[in-house]
């Protein structure tokens, strides 16, 4: 049968929403394969999967699990995936490693838009993958309505494999529609075979004519067979499924039940018989078989005993303990499974290993002998973009030499997450894809790198403008003894257009102010628009040096400078000030059935509604384009998540400064000098 049997480990990502079982599944798998004696479960911590502490603090995936296992002779590689939407950037990078993606969802209409993302990367990617349908034990709507909704969201046909046999309520086990086989679950072991019931032939026959249609819209000599209302024989099907799932072609479908053992068994047979090759993913890459060793980093780790791992999968060639890929030696070969850790002499085609101690090497290097990348490669895809933040500190003193190296290491880990210094208002500021996001990401700092830390919301960047104008005289003297200290300046302060910034200018004549003083003017006037009336940097402010007097003797840069400083402190308050806060621009993608909640949540948020045109590439989305303060952008992404089923998002970028005034204005002011007389 076509793509199957072949040399090389092979590799399965299992990936889809939160809940939907993935990590029981791969209990299931390891299980069924002989890899693991007994299943555990995500619930008593005990599963090959979730073994973080974060993941089993929370109950929930939080990173790639690795499991390894053998199939029939076939050495295989399961990647588990977390489901959040918020630790997707995970999912979408053991997806790029494996040789096929096996999403797992719900019997649940409603809940079918939550795999239009991954549909959509896969599809990007041309990465073939298959939809296991799980938890049919409990389900309760018809597996054809499941389909058709998860149908909406892939614009590749969805070819279902099996019917359900249903007694009563329960769904007991299922019809092969290739081999035409019926199978009985039976809970923890391999289904029965079974007469195929009567009462189920129409429907089985009518299945099985929709499925063949399906594949044969992809080879002519099959839909001349279907034509001519012969029967293809089973292995050509088989064959054609093959084909056209590694071509990317079909997404085939399956039933089952992986808590109770129901399907998996039949879903590790279409697995072994139609996953691609590691050869056929590497071609499908641009890395043909021969040439020198290729592997590729698709995630990092650091753990406590072996230092810097980095996970990789091998597209070509061997590499063993003390090879030089891309110049650096590797430190150890190391098999994966779950949190354990087994020495390897060396790794070949296909392998999941991961490499010690290669310090400079990050999450989608390719790693070759001579360094070199073959040509004509797919570049490994951007991180997502945060859309979430927290403002961090230590909260112990003494690690803050240690807290920089800390947030290094996570993004190394993930680069979903990233972190910068807001200059404007002086945090540090953890970004990532959500609230969970990066509470997981500051209990693994504190976990794994020893620094715990607190966080708050970030801080807007306010700032404050003129709206009059002013000529302001200001004189500093003092007299210690010896050379004293004298300037004096006559200044006149008027507003610019928005955006102008600052502009310094001067008129004096005769020479009533030396030429060496007058930087000195400029540098203290800029100096006090750090903080202005209000408490805010001031902008689009232009400062002109009308006149003043100097001392022979006691003038200097210094003297200057501070009346400057008096001449501004005096005159913005006669300026009118008001405050100015930051207006982004914000483009909102969302499914179009949610587009209208989306114009009332933006609303409720002060933003302004600037339009929405089809999303290119996404059949049935929608970009919304808005302008909306800072001060409303910090939780929206929970917002739109929780009216769309969790698939909205949103980027955003500084636009403009707009004036802010009436009670907002007076509260944030207020807010700044309490947070200032609480800092000092």
């Amino acid at each position: 049968m076509a793509g199957a049997l072949s040399n090389g480990t092979r590799c399965a990502a299992l990936v889809g929403p939160y809940q939907s079982g993935k990590t029981t599944l791969l209990e299931s798998l390891l299980y069924a394969t002989g890899a693991i004696p007994r299943k555990g479960s995500v619930k008593d911590g005990s599963s090959v999967g979730d073994s973080a502490p974060e993941a089993r603090s929370g109950q929930r995936s939080t990173e790639i699990s690795v499991g390894q296992t053998e199939f029939l002779g076939d050495d295989w590689v399961f990647l588990d995936c977390p489901g959040s939407v918020e630790l997707a950037q995970e999912g979408y990078n053991a997806v790029l490693a494996a040789d096929v993606a096996v999403i797992v969802c719900e019997p649940a209409t409603e809940r079918a838009v939550a795999l239009a993302p991954l549909f959509r990367f896969l599809q990007s990617r041309n990465i073939p993958h298959m939809v296991y349908i799980n938890k049919m034990d409990t389900a309760t709507q018809p597996v054809q309505a499941v389909l058709d909704a998860l149908q909406a969201n892939s614009d590749r046909p969805l070819v279902m494999r099996q019917v359900p046999i249903a007694e009563g309520e329960q769904n007991t086990g299922y019809v092969d529609l290739v081999s035409e086989r019926a199978y009985l679950y039976k809970p923890g072991e391999a289904s029965d075979l079974i007469s195929l019931p009567d009462t189920l032939a129409d429907e089985e026959q009518l299945a099985r004519q929709v499925m063949l249609e399906a594949i044969a819209d992809f080879d002519d000599d099959l839909l001349e067979k279907l034509l001519e209302d012969a029967v293809p024989a089973t292995d050509e099907v088989y064959q054609q499924m093959a084909k056209d799932l590694r071509e990317g072609l079909i997404v085939p479908v399956f039933l089952g039940a992986a808590e109770q053992d129901h399907g998996v068994r039949r879903l590790l047979k279409a697995l072994r018989h139609e996953t691609p090759s590691p050869d056929d993913t590497a071609r499908r890459m641009g890395i043909e078989p021969s040439g020198e060793a290729v592997a590729q980093v698709f995630k990092t780790l650091h753990a406590a005993q072996a230092g810097k791992l980095s996970i990789s999968r091998v597209w070509r060639g061997e590499v063993a303990e003390g090879d030089s890929l891309n110049g650096k030696r590797v430190g150890s070969v190391l098999k994966l499974t779950g949190n354990q850790q087994k020495k390897a002499s060396k790794a070949g085609l296909g392998d999941v290993v991961a490499f010690g101690r290669m310090d400079d090497v990050t999450t989608g290097d390719l790693l070759t002998t001579s360094g070199k990348a073959p040509d004509g490669l797919e570049s490994w895809p951007e991180p997502l973009t945060p859309v979430y933040a927290f403002a961090v500190e230590t909260q112990n003193r003494a690690d803050e030499v240690k807290l920089t190296g800390a947030l290094q290491r996570l993004y190394e880990e993930d680069p979903s997450l990233t972190y910068k210094q807001d200059t404007a208002v002086h945090q540090l500021l953890l970004m990532g894809q959500g609230e969970i996001h990066l509470k997981i990401a500051i209990e693994k700092m504190q976990n794994k790198f020893g620094v715990a830390a607190r966080t708050e919301t970030p801080k807007v960047p306010y700032k404050e403008t003129i709206k009059k104008s002013v000529s302001q005289h200001a004189r500093f003297k003092r007299q210690t003894g010896g050379h004293g200290m004298f300037a004096d300046v006559h200044v006149d302060i008027k507003p610019l257009p928005r955006g102008e910034g600052f502009a310094f200018s001067d008129t004096v004549v005769g020479g009533n102010i030396p030429k060496q003083f007058i930087p000195a003017v400029e540098t203290g006037a800029r100096e006090f628009l750090e903080e202005g009336a209000l408490g805010f940097p001031v902008v689009d402010v232009a400062v002109t040096l009308t006149d003043g007097q100097f001392h022979a003797v006691d003038s200097n840069e210094m003297s200057f400078k501070l009346a400057a400083r008096e001449a501004m402190k005096e005159g913005l308050p006669k300026c009118a000030p008001v405050l100015l806060e930051p207006i982004l621009k914000v483009d909102v993608d969302v499914p179009s059935d949610f587009t209208n909640k989306v114009h009332g949540l933006v609303s409720g948020r002060r933003g302004q509604i600037l339009g929405f045109d089809a999303k290119e590439g996404w059949p049935g989305w929608d970009t919304v384009s808005v302008l909306m303060p800072q001060s409303e952008i910090h939780d929206l992404i929970i917002e739109l998540r929780t009216a769309t089923q969790g698939v909205a998002t949103f980027s955003a970028d500084f636009d403009h400064l707009q004036e802010l005034a009436g009670r907002e204005a007076d509260m944030v002011v207020q807010a700044h000098r309490t947070d200032m007389a609480e800092a000092s």
